[in-house]
């Protein structure tokens, strides 16, 4: 069994040892441009078109995400009859509801607020948020989602979801698809994105949408930095329709020295950390899947190239 390798901006020695650990029958290499040779399967992370124009031969591509949006962008050097799989989880989920929680609460207690006057030395009251008052919107109720729902559950949060298909969680007031998306949003006043990267959702998060929120509302961005329309968002938080935004993910990463969010702070800016893909729980993952079709057996996480996730 041949499997190729490339993550850009990764080290691969690592991965590679762990994947001979886990599948010591395979051999395994690093991809080097001009490298044509057969493979069976290929793991990357955000490949050149190089490495997979023409491989027909492979049986699954497994991408080191959550998120196929980079690896869709190759476009027709991506094989059209070969498996495309996505990261389910490999500890992921728990991360992003542990940062997004955090980001809320913080919100909910109004702890930038107070952040704000101790910079100051100011000893002020700012009463509380009532918690009937502060509906809570996920946009994406996927695998991330989910978690991020169940985590905040456990605070009596009002909780709502939108996503592309109605979906049932406990404790969430479900709205789905297009012509519910104005009604999801005027009943939110913190507003969390999760949504995967499609053509569909880019710039989602834009002047229109953003201004159907509550007066005083709050947006936390942990999916792609294509869903926010940034000019949009300075611009409502500066008005105080926005009363603060976490944003994780941008444009263009790393953030520019320049970029006007730096000297916004009203905006919380973290380095897309919010979710790291785990080693050890990855190559368990991707190598209990590969022994999977060896077998002839269905795997989960394969990508709907129609819907591109």
């Amino acid at each position: 069994m041949q499997i190729l390798f490339h993550a850009g901006g990764i080290d691969p020695a690592p991965w590679i040892q762990s994947f001979k650990s886990t599948l010591p029958q395979a051999q395994l290499r690093e991809w080097r441009e001009g490298d044509d040779a057969a493979a069976d399967y290929a793991v990357v992370w955000k490949p050149p078109a190089a490495m997979l124009r023409g491989r027909v031969g492979l049986k699954a591509i497994f991408n080191l995400g959550a998120g196929v949006d980079a690896i869709l962008q190759l476009g027709d050097a991506l094989p059209p009859t070969v498996p495309l799989v996505r990261i389910d989880d490999a500890g992921m989920a728990d991360q992003m509801a542990e940062y997004v929680t955090h980001a809320v609460l913080g919100y909910y207690r109004r702890l930038d607020e107070h952040a704000a006057n101790i910079r100051q030395r100011e000893w002020r009251y700012i009463k509380p948020n009532q918690k009937q008052d502060f509906s809570i919107g996920i946009m994406g109720l996927g695998v991330l989602g989910s978690r991020i729902a169940s985590a905040l559950a456990q605070f009596d949060f009002p909780l709502r979801g939108w996503s592309r298909t109605a979906k049932q969680l406990p404790g969430v007031e479900s709205f789905a698809g297009e012509s519910q998306l104005a009604e999801f949003l005027k009943g939110t006043r913190l507003l969390i994105c999760v949504l995967p990267l499609t053509p569909h959702t880019q710039d989602i998060l834009n002047r229109q949408t953003l201004s159907a929120l509550a007066p005083e509302s709050y947006l936390i961005n942990v999916a792609r930095g294509a869903h926010l329309v940034e000019e949009d968002l300075l611009a409502l938080v500066q008005s105080g329709h926005i009363k603060g935004a976490t944003l994780d993910v941008f444009r263009q990463e790393p953030l520019p020295a320049d970029h006007p969010f730096w000297n916004e702070p009203r905006i919380v800016i973290t380095p897309h950390m919010s979710a790291m893909t785990l080693r050890a729980d990855s190559v368990r993952q991707i190598s209990n899947k590969i022994a999977a079709i060896e077998r002839g057996e269905a795997v989960a996480g394969v990508v709907d190239l129609a819907r591109q996730y």
